[in-house]
């Protein structure tokens, strides 16, 4: 399975996780010149920005580990442009990341992974 299905196939799993647990998806693969967004979503008055990674398993790691802090800084700028383009200012924000372990059908959502390095003004 190449990495190109692995993404797309673990996004799909987690839009559907995200919508059962009654989640308001806003944007799929938000990009910008700086990086890309995963999935932007609304739970209740917060808008959660949500890193997927998906494995076959976890080998060589958990999926979540490969989320170094240069990637989270990426993240958190691409969420502050989204913010500004699309005049969002909800009450609070929040990053999430979803564990998805393709062999098992098995999903870990980390709720509040980590905190921005940007500061939001809304």
């Amino acid at each position: 399975m190449n990495n190109l299905y692995k993404g797309r196939k673990g996004e799909d799993i987690a839009a559907e996780f995200f919508i059962s647990k009654q989640y308001r998806i806003l944007c799929r693969n938000y990009k910008t010149a700086v990086g890309e967004l995963d999935l932007v979503a609304q739970d209740k008055d917060t808008l959660v920005f949500i890193e997927v990674k998906s494995r076959m398993s976890d080998k060589y790691g958990a999926p979540g580990e490969a989320l170094t802090s240069f990637k989270r800084r990426k993240i958190s700028q691409v969420a502050a442009q989204y913010i500004k383009r699309k005049k969002a200012a909800p009450a609070a924000v929040r990053f999430d990341v979803l564990e998805i372990f393709l062999s098992e059908g098995r999903v870990n959502h980390i709720e509040d992974a980590f905190e921005s390095c940007v500061r939001f003004s809304f």
